[in-house]
């Protein structure tokens, strides 16, 4: 058997374990977050948001509203550098991330049942 038939058959039983994959998988809801950020962001968005009171006149001011806060959850990035993430009892973290053309940056407790919007900065 050259090695290009055996190239053949890998590619052949590597689009076919593609395809079984695809069909078990199709409709589940599987996510792949692997990464720091990911996992932060997947631990947030599984808590109750609670938001405080600074946090809500600013949002009502800018017609911010909390799918604003959700998008941004699901599409910024955090900036370990701007954290805390070993504060006891709740961590704290810096969420950066643009919705509108601007830039929204949530500061976030992360306690063990829920998650609390502190402060959010907003920038042009």
């Amino acid at each position: 058997m050259t090695l290009l038939q055996r190239f053949g058959y890998y590619l052949g039983g590597f689009s076919i374990g593609l395809v079984i994959l695809a069909f078990f998988l199709n409709g589940k809801k599987v996510s792949c977050s692997y990464g720091p950020d990911a996992r932060v962001l997947k631990n947030i968005k599984s808590k109750k948001m609670v938001y405080s009171d600074s946090v809500l006149l600013l949002m009502s001011s800018h017609n911010i509203d909390t799918s604003n806060i959700n998008y941004v959850l699901k599409k910024g990035d955090i900036n370990f550098s701007k954290s805390d993430t070993h504060k006891k009892p709740c961590s704290i973290y810096s969420v950066e991330g643009d919705f509108n053309e601007k830039e929204l940056i949530l500061s976030i407790e992360n306690c063990d049942s829920i998650a609390k919007l502190l402060n959010l900065s907003i920038k042009e």
